[in-house]
């Protein structure tokens, strides 16, 4: 069973940031959790724009020597460079008036409001994307929703101003990076939970219910723009994997070692839920809601292999569960929803909790699936190929040794348990259907039994006796009370009994 699972088994270390912070990490991030990441890429970023500027001043400065040595080699052309210059501001400036002139006079569907800023007055948005996102608050749904959760706080108002104020923003900068996009909306969440802190002088609780909502209005409305942007290959690892995962769908559970018998009926449905939750994550837009879907899916996956197991799952037995469920399922646009988590996700979320610990589960189980090779299954090289490629099926023989993740034994032990419990099924209903022609017939006898037993009890008794005249029934009754009296021998002086008198009054 251990050799089997060598290329499945997961340390349950691996899963913990690289930096050893104790936090979650995450394969899309370089097994770093997202505060580690961003501390990282701003030390890059600095490193890099110091090369830049290191760069920059080496070549004015070569440029400054070069021109000093072109002055002193030709001392006429002094005299030129003056008028040079002038000719070449002039040229500037008329190519630059023309510009002007031309974007003045070009048609614009959208011209940027007084109050915006120096960088978004340069833009040029889409008017149908804008148009969508600027509709009025009563039609918006998730703004009414942010309103009315915003009105009992008493910062509510600067709160709301400050996040459609960088919604807005946002909008004109949809042709950055993901990457740059990401930082944007990370800084926000950062600067806005430093704030939140310092007025609810620490209460972590009501910190994140608020980010909550700030991460549901925001992510809500600018879904379309930083979801699988343009300016990455997302839809691209989309494709591969789900093509990747088509090609594996001739794993079984067996292949595996996953313990869940799914002929088990509470274990069948909750591998049912959990394929449903996963593939359900792609319909949400909130990236909380999205991570609630995983979690659920996970929970369901526990659920079953306890079921099956009669005991409580191990991380080795749900790593493997997870793998299966997402081949199973086949979820859509898998990597971009990762990555839109990864992005756009309220930090403290995905470094902990179950939140956290599921999605970075899930996060290894798309990477095992990348790379998952004959050895992990079991298999040669040359048999996984082959499977790969469709030139063959895996149907393996069965065999007296095999071990109880044998794929070959154990799919032919359930064929022959299928056709056992068919034939007994069929003899069954044949025994059923005989008992009951049985009982049929000795109802029916039963019956004929008690008419002839109520029949002779009639004709034992005639009607004359057993309904007596009053007369006979009467010197029956006084005849019955005399022999009642006659063995009370000691009271026979008795008075007789009062008789009823009439009064007339």
């Amino acid at each position: 069973m251990t050799s089997q699972r060598r290329g499945i088994h997961l340390d349950q270390s691996e899963l913990l940031c690289k930096k050893g912070c104790g936090f979650y990490g995450n394969t899309g991030m370089l097994g770093l959790c997202s505060k580690c990441w961003r501390e990282e890429n701003q030390r890059e970023k600095q490193k890099q724009i110091q090369e830049d500027w290191a760069l920059a001043e080496r070549l004015q400065k070569e440029e400054e020597e070069a021109y000093a040595s072109r002055h002193q080699k030709a001392p006429s052309q002094s005299t030129i460079t003056p008028f040079n210059k002038f000719e070449e501001r002039k040229t500037k400036e008329k190519s630059s008036k023309v510009h002007t002139v031309t974007k003045f006079f070009t048609p614009s569907t959208k011209t940027p409001s007084k109050k915006a800023t120096p960088f978004e007055a340069q833009s040029s948005p889409s008017p149908s994307s804008s148009a969508s996102r600027h509709s009025s608050v009563d039609s918006d749904h998730a703004t009414r929703e942010f309103i009315d959760f915003l009105k009992p706080l008493k910062s509510g108002r600067e709160i709301f101003k400050q996040c459609r104020a960088f919604t807005e923003s946002m909008v004109y900068k949809r042709d950055m990076g993901a990457d740059e996009l990401s930082e944007c909306v990370q800084d926000f969440y950062q600067n806005l939970s430093d704030r939140l802190h310092t007025q609810f002088k620490g209460s972590s609780e009501h910190v994140e219910s608020v980010m909550d909502e700030v991460e549901r209005y925001m992510m809500t409305r600018l879904y379309k723009e930083v979801f699988c942007p343009e300016t990455t290959d997302d839809e691209k690892k989309d494709l591969a994997i789900q093509k990747r995962i088509r090609a594996l769908h001739w794993v079984t559970i067996e292949m595996l070692c996953v313990p869940v018998d799914e002929e088990i009926a509470e274990a069948s449905d909750s591998v049912v839920k959990a394929i449903t939750d996963v593939i359900e994550m792609d319909s949400k837009r909130v990236p909380k809601e999205k991570l609630a879907c995983i979690t659920r899916c996970s929970k369901h996956i526990f659920n079953a292999i306890k079921i099956s197991k009669k005991e409580a799952a191990s991380a080795d037995d749900f790593l493997p569960t997870l793998i299966y469920i997402v081949l199973k399922a086949n979820p859509p646009r898998l990597q971009s929803n990762i990555q839109y988590i990864t992005r756009f996700s309220n930090p403290s979320r995905l470094m902990t909790g179950e939140d956290g610990y599921y999605f970075t589960n899930l996060c290894c189980a798309v990477a095992f699936i990348e790379k998952l090779d004959g050895q992990s299954l079991n298999l040669s090289s040359e048999e996984f190929e082959l499977y790969m490629s469709g030139q063959a099926s895996p149907q393996w023989p069965q065999s007296t040794g095999a071990s109880s993740c044998s794929p070959g034994s154990s799919t032919l032990s359930q064929v022959d348990k299928r056709l056992d419990l068919l034939a007994g099924l069929g003899e069954r209903q044949d025994q059923v259907m005989e008992k009951a022609r049985q009982l049929e017939s000795d109802l029916i006898d039963w019956t004929d039994e008690v008419e002839q037993k109520v029949q002779s009890v009639l004709e034992s008794f005639p009607p004359e006796t057993q309904n007596p005249s009053a007369a006979t029934a009467s010197g029956t009754t006084s005849a019955a009370s005399s022999a009642i009296d006659s063995d009370n021998v000691e009271n026979e002086h008795l008075p007789p009994p009062l008789q009823p008198q009439v009064f007339a009054g």
